[in-house]
């Protein structure tokens, strides 16, 4: 009898506990609020930079939908607020990589789209600077709005579109992620 009450003790304690995420020492928590909308942690990755042998741990980023979610399509498909965070693990990464990175990523998953967007990709490329190690990026959509970008605390600015959203969320979630461990954490796999 004691022991079915311990454990439903120990039950009752994780059950009222909320349990944040955690990737490479980086605490992600499992709701963010972005205007009105709560979102929910949907998963959690880290990208790998293979450089040679060795993989070099650029960030670790966590994905934050209105509800679960593992199907790239659906998500990206949908007009509804959405929140990527990236917390760079590598000592510095610079502004030409980030932009390296970016463009390949664009054209890797959405070169349909990429004549229509290239100013909205200029914005976006003039918000970066070098990141290091302990800094963050939070990119996050809001319908009718468009993407909000922040680095380092900092509020850089908007990018209207869904069209451009669709295409930034693509470079982790498209066919042609950085890395496909990446992309299957993200997606909570």
């Amino acid at each position: 009898m004691r022991r079915i009450v311990c454990l439903v003790l120990a039950g009752l304690a994780l059950g009222t506990t909320a349990v944040a995420g955690q990737i490479e020492g980086v605490v992600f928590p499992d709701q963010v609020t972005v205007g009105t909308a709560n979102l929910t942690l949907n998963g959690m990755g880290v990208r790998v930079k293979k450089i040679a042998f060795i993989g070099i741990k650029v960030y670790a980023a966590a994905l934050y939908l209105p509800a679960k979610q593992t199907d790239p399509a659906k998500i990206l498909a949908a007009d509804e607020p959405k929140q990527l965070v990236m917390h760079f693990l590598y000592k510095e990464v610079s502004k030409d990589k980030l932009l390296e990175a970016w463009k390949e990523g664009f054209e890797n998953n959405a070169r349909p789209s990429l004549a229509a967007l290239q100013g909205s990709m200029a914005t976006f490329d003039g918000y970066w600077s070098d990141m290091k190690r302990d800094d963050v990026a939070v990119l996050t959509y809001i319908p009718g709005e468009g993407t909000k970008v922040e680095i380092k605390g900092q509020a850089m600015g908007v990018i209207p579109g869904a069209e451009f959203a669709s295409a930034l969320f693509s470079i982790w979630l498209g066919p042609k992620p950085p890395n496909e461990a990446l992309k299957n954490g993200l997606l909570g796999r």
